[in-house]
């Protein structure tokens, strides 16, 4: 076997991300010592952000099964049955690290990626989400990586055309030197029509499809898997470059494709490109594969095979034809003026084997790369409780108070955002970014999706395990609100380097918290991210950590898209109701302490899972029976922003007086206690019958109507509030 480079030295090992432990257990396993091909295909898969070595411990623990389960973690994306013969497809990824370097291309490519993984498995793309946070407004880099990734975001989701219909946006001064970037992708599918990616038949075809392989994204997995230094400028070789126009194509060549039976098994080249789609197919197949690197569709001169197994050029699959096929594939990627190439074959060896002008350049046992890959159980502390808040004096009026929180940076308006993505191509969305949960109608039924992106991280960094229960309880309550039943989930865990043990106890603490909540609100995990090393370097060899931050992206389903609701008030004289418990008046780590007492202390608000669903549940049959005309959950900013939240989508205020005069009014106005919503009805003397059946509690705060909102007699105009809502973001990025 030739070596395209045999000095393998201690610096070349630590450039590639192994630790001497690691390049140890390597030249065990191939009996050998590696060459520069084989030790950057094992740098890639053992690469924390493909081989999940600091989290896969933790990571079983979380619920993936289920009655509407068709296919949890370990493949490309999670399945969930919605009935009639149909699934939905859906998974969350990160693309942090590349956003921070170069925020369009960074951005777009993780769009591009996670389209990839969901119509890889035979579902058309019919919704994009996204999950966004950013360092402080008033560092000097904030606008400019909001413009990247925003204009990266639309720019790819709008020429694919993919629906971007929501998400989330957060700023603090923890993300500062690593923003965080996470897209969700929903998809539709045939249930007897889904594609898996374990290749099988020794001797099948292994066809390349899609655009040229390039130089771009070299080392993009292993870039993901360290923090930054002051260097994070120079690895802008190392993020991807994306085209939408070929994504397009690509879809439609595959999803032709698909309605056939040619194929074996499919894999989109993403993280870690030709090597992760090559390795995963064949150890999920338990079989072997061999690659002829000549045949490889190569857009650059003189491209070295280590070059072309790294490289992570974008809108690229790998597929395993059944014999005889490959002509007829052939034509409708043609068609679609798509590269196909048949590039290799299955084989019975559990090896990968590399050829290259006639030599061998490459031979791997495929078990140490993948199912054998290094899973570490990290030294971890448990977070300490953070101390009680005491008593917090007011700070003005509470409508002066509001008008400084709906303008502030986390609950400010995102119009300026959404705008520039296209929410309405395709023609089944019902509801739009600015609500609690987007709704997606299933094209040619009267099924819709509903879909959240949800996390606290302020709430995760006092307390992580209550933090991950918050997270997933939050995007149960938002799908709850439009109506649907919330079925599954997935989620992006984005924290810190986990080799610090602090920073391994939050990632333990939301794990165990995330997995308790889905079990109790039955939202099973089936796909996700673990994104880690999100921090920088300071000039005194410190490293800023960001919030810990476990995203959870979740689908309900609605049966009849036409009974979702909305937040906004509808009609003058309706009465308005909060459901669920009364709240204490929890300001710890809430929104009013931050923004209005300069202050970030005291513990995360409890979250009582029972509580959850069955205040859910009923919240749904109310929606069901039309019993309630506008339904919102009270999240940031409590009470009061939930109110002023759903008379301005409606334009019609409202008079409200506190039910519970033994709490501070900021208190009760601002606190964040969780598992509660607000109603509006005609119908309050039936509503209030249904809740005490059902046992829950439920409280009168007033009547919709007139211009101004009106809390304990302070009244507060709607144009007032709308113009400090509205003027966060265009002020920012004027």
């Amino acid at each position: 076997m030739t070596e395209e480079n045999s000095s393998i030295t201690a610096e070349t090992v630590a450039s590639h991300g192994l630790s001497p432990e690691e390049y140890d257990t390597i030249k065990q396993a191939l009996g050998r010592t590696p060459n520069l091909v084989e030790l950057g295909i094992f740098s890639a898969m053992w690469s924390e952000h493909c081989s999940y070595k600091s989290s896969r411990k933790h990571l079983r623990e979380l619920p993936t099964t289920g009655q509407q389960v068709i296919c949890g973690p370990g493949e490309n994306a999670g399945v969930v049955d919605i009935g009639d013969g149909q699934a939905a497809i859906f998974k969350m990824e990160s693309h942090n690290h590349p956003s921070y370097i170069e925020p369009y291309q960074g951005a777009a490519t993780g769009v591009g990626g996670i389209l990839r993984d969901v119509f890889t498995m035979g579902a058309r793309p019919v919704a994009n989400l996204n999950a966004l946070r950013f360092g402080s407004p008033k560092h000097p880099k904030t606008p400019h990586l909001v413009s990247g990734v925003v204009a990266g975001i639309g720019g790819y989701g709008n020429c694919v055309g993919v629906p971007t219909v929501g998400g989330e946006v957060n700023f603090h001064p923890a993300y500062d030197g690593n923003n965080l970037v996470n897209a969700m992708t929903v998809g539709v599918a045939e249930t007897n029509k889904i594609f898996y990616s374990a290749a099988s038949g020794a001797g099948n075809p292994i066809v390349y499809v899609g655009s040229k392989t390039g130089r771009d994204g070299i080392h993009g997995a292993t870039m993901a898997s360290a923090d930054f230094g002051k260097d994070a400028e120079e690895k802008r070789p190392t993020v991807q470059v994306g085209d939408p126009f070929s994504e397009k194509l690509l879809i439609e060549a595959c999803l032709e494709l698909m309605a056939s039976d040619a194929i074996v098994a499919i894999q989109d080249m993403g993280a870690a490109g030709l090597t992760s789609s090559a390795v995963e197919m064949a150890s999920k197949g338990e079989v072997g594969i061999e690659l002829n690197m000549d045949m490889v569709p190569c857009r650059e001169e003189g491209m070295t095979p280590y070059e072309m197994m790294l490289s992570e050029s974008q809108e690229r699959m790998l597929m395993v034809l059944k014999p005889g096929r490959e002509a007829e594939a052939e034509a409708i990627f043609k068609k679609w003026e798509l590269d196909f190439a048949i590039i290799g074959r299955v084989t019975d060896s559990k090896h990968m084997v590399l050829t290259w002008k006639g030599d061998t350049v490459c031979d791997i046992p495929l078990a140490p790369l993948a199912d054998n890959a290094p899973c570490y159980d990290r030294p971890w502390v448990v977070t300490p409780k953070a101390k009680a808040l005491g008593n917090v004096p007011p700070s003005g009026s509470i409508t002066d108070n509001l008008v400084t929180l709906v303008g502030s940076p986390d609950l400010a308006s995102r119009r300026w955002i959404w705008e520039q993505y296209d929410n309405m191509v395709g023609a089944d969305t019902v509801q739009c970014p600015g609500g609690d949960a987007a709704v997606v109608r299933v094209h040619g039924t009267e099924k819709a999706l509903a879909m959240s992106v949800d996390v606290t991280p302020r709430y995760c960094r006092a307390d992580p395990e209550e933090g991950g229960k918050q997270a997933v309880a939050e995007c149960y309550r938002n799908m709850t609100a439009v109506g649907a039943l919330p079925l599954a989930s997935t989620d992006c865990l984005n924290f810190g380097n986990p080799e610090r043990p602090e920073i391994m106890g939050q990632i333990v603490g939301a794990i165990k918290g995330i997995g308790e909540a889905c079990k109790a609100l039955d939202m099973p995990i089936v796909s996700g991210n673990v994104s880690l090393y999100n921090e920088t370097r300071q000039d005194d060899g410190s490293s800023l950590a960001i919030l810990p931050t476990p995203t959870i992206g979740g689908i309900g389903l609605l049966s009849n898209w036409q009974n979702s609701t909305t937040v906004a008030f509808k009609n003058t004289g309706e009465e308005i109701y909060l459901v669920g418990n009364s709240g204490k008046g929890h300001l710890g780590q809430s929104i009013w302490l931050r923004e209005i007492a300069g202050r970030e202390e005291g513990t995360a608000p409890t979250v009582d899972l029972a509580q959850e669903k069955s205040t859910g549940d009923f919240i749904r049959a109310m929606i069901q029976d039309k019993m309630v005309s506008a339904v919102h959950d009270i999240s940031d900013g409590g009470l009061a922003v939930a109110l002023a939240e759903m008379a301005m989508a409606g334009n019609i205020g409202a008079t409200v007086e506190a039910h519970d005069t033994t709490l501070p009014e900021h208190a009760y106005y601002f606190g964040e206690d969780q598992g509660r919503y607000l109603v509006a009805t005609s119908n309050a003397v039936a509503l209030v019958s249904a809740a005490e059946k059902a046992g829950l509690p439920i409280f009168r705060l007033g009547v919709t109507g007139g211009k101004d909102l009106v809390l304990n007699k302070q009244a507060v105009s709607l144009d007032t509030l709308r113009k400090s809502h509205e003027a966060f973001l265009p002020e920012l990025m004027q």
